[in-house]
């Protein structure tokens, strides 16, 4: 650990110079006794501050952002009924004015000098955040060395992004508290950012000095629907060869084949990567960021053909973490793209236990009823429940050697011939190709190859991202469809 930051060392480090304007009222401590009464004469001498909470605002790169920030030297940074009064009013503030609310909370959490009436207090923040987020407006959270308690259990842990200070003590229960109850030490590596990352509880872990940028790019994304985004002219849809079905799934199985990462690489104009459900899963099948194609910004949502492998396939916590980002669409009013590449859903025991089958079905009525524009991207195999979970959009746009079937071709011989060798003629009687959908009304554009994207990835990535970015400002204009709307394409 580096020396800790103070509130306002942090405030001088992310915002744009001379910009920070104080919304803090002298806090009312009257109801003290004597000797709690010292301890805060002592905390605001030592600390130089009038409470462990600092609020206000202040520019981030250009943006007005409101910002509570949490003041460890005042008290270990905990929360008392006067520091949850600061912190609640300048919430309901930020949601008021419109303004996206940046939190960086240190503490150790509720004030014992308090007891209960401070402890409940995480109620009220709780629901300040709450309805900051139900008005559509951004919480973005910084975790600082150390964030625990009751603090980690309200503001510290709802942020649409989270990330977290290299080796910060991050966690619920402090670790002196559980040595005293139980007698032996917390177990070490647990409660750190590094930890939480790997987890996929946090976003990232960022040094202050990185944070500005971070922030920065993320409300670049974020803010835009808020303004007019320019008219971006259509680039065209080029008539495709009609290929064989089965050279199609071959064309799409090679191993050179560009995927999300490559995508986002050449055809993404900013992207911040996100991490995991939030709630203790990760899976390297599904690529989750926010993103801008050109002008238009975006939750992104790709099945990564490199993170799927036989040992570790797609499986439920993959479908878990996509609907976390639906719900991040639906609470930001971003348009959400998805992205189908997979040669399917985990067949295991360990999926079966996960609930595989239940998170397909969930993930299709989230992406349905989702009050936000949907656009699929059809990009290489969409093998299975897997594939389909992503797939109802507004908008579907596919590459010219995408497909989707119930099984791949290969599992659907097995059933039919009871063997593989009729995988070829499977395909092509089961009408897999982008062309055979495109007929069919599920699919609304095709994307061409040149002969084959693997043979050219970054022209062909950058002809997907000017299409998403043409695509997904008419679908910011017009708005997201009804669900009604949504299901009927499927016909």
């Amino acid at each position: 650990m580096t020396a800790r930051l103070s509130a306002h060392d942090l405030i001088d480090l992310v915002l744009d110079e001379g910009s920070w304007s104080s919304w803090d009222t002298e806090p009312d401590h009257t109801a003290a006794d004597e000797a709690y009464a010292a301890q805060l004469v002592a905390a605001r001498e030592k600390s130089g501050v009038d409470e462990a909470v600092v609020t206000g605002e202040g520019l981030l790169d250009g943006h007005r952002v409101a910002v509570v920030l949490g003041e460890f030297s005042f008290l270990a940074g905990s929360i008392g009924r006067a520091t949850a009064d600061r912190l609640v009013t300048a919430i309901r503030r930020a949601t008021a004015e419109g303004l996206p609310l940046l939190g960086a909370p240190a503490s150790g959490g509720t004030r014992m000098q308090e007891g209960t009436a401070a402890f409940v207090q995480m109620v009220r923040i709780s629901e300040a955040i709450a309805a900051h987020k139900a008005a559509g407006l951004p919480y973005l959270v910084y975790l600082r060395h150390p964030t625990t308690g009751g603090v980690m259990a309200s503001w510290g842990s709802t942020g649409h992004l989270t990330v977290a200070e290299p080796g910060a003590l991050v966690g619920f229960l402090g670790p002196r508290v559980y040595e005293a109850l139980y007698g032996k030490p917390f177990p070490e590596g647990v409660q750190t950012s590094e930890n939480l990352y790997e987890r996929g509880i946090v976003d990232g872990v960022i040094a202050p000095g990185a944070v500005r940028n971070i922030l920065g790019r993320t409300l670049d994304i974020l803010e835009r629907p808020r303004a007019p985004l320019p008219e971006v002219a259509d680039p065209g849809e080029e008539e495709v060869d009609d290929v064989d079905a089965w050279d199609a799934v071959t064309r799409s199985r090679r191993p050179d084949r560009p995927g999300v990462r490559r995508l986002l690489r050449y055809g993404a104009t900013n992207v911040i990567p996100l991490n995991g459900t939030g709630q203790g899963e990760s899976d390297p099948g599904l690529l989750f960021a926010l993103a801008r194609f050109g002008e238009a910004p975006c939750v992104f949502l790709g099945q990564d053909r490199r993170g799927q492998t036989t040992d570790r396939p797609m499986g439920p916590g993959a479908l878990r973490e996509a609907r976390r980002g639906m719900r991040l669409a639906g609470e930001l009013g971003l348009p959400l793209v998805t992205v189908i590449d997979t040669q399917g859903a985990a067949l295991s025991a360990e999926a079966e236990n996960g609930g595989l089958a239940g998170e397909i079905a969930r993930s299709l009525e989230d992406l349905v009823t989702l009050p936000a524009p949907t656009l699929c991207l059809m990009l290489g195999e969409g093998n299975g429940g897997g594939a389909l979970a992503l797939l109802p959009a507004d908008r579907v746009i596919a590459a010219q050697y995408a497909w989707l079937s119930p099984l791949p071709p290969e599992g659907a011989s097995a059933i039919v011939h009871r063997d593989t060798e009729h995988a070829p003629e499977m395909a092509r009687a089961q009408g897999v190709r982008a062309l055979d959908l495109k007929r069919l009304g599920i699919v609304d554009r095709i994307v061409a190859e040149h002969p084959d994207a693997a043979d050219e990835p970054a022209a062909f990535c950058r002809r997907v991202g000017a299409v998403l970015e043409h695509e997904l400002i008419g679908l910011l204009a017009r708005g997201p469809g009804t669900p009604q709307e949504r299901a009927q394409r499927i016909r």
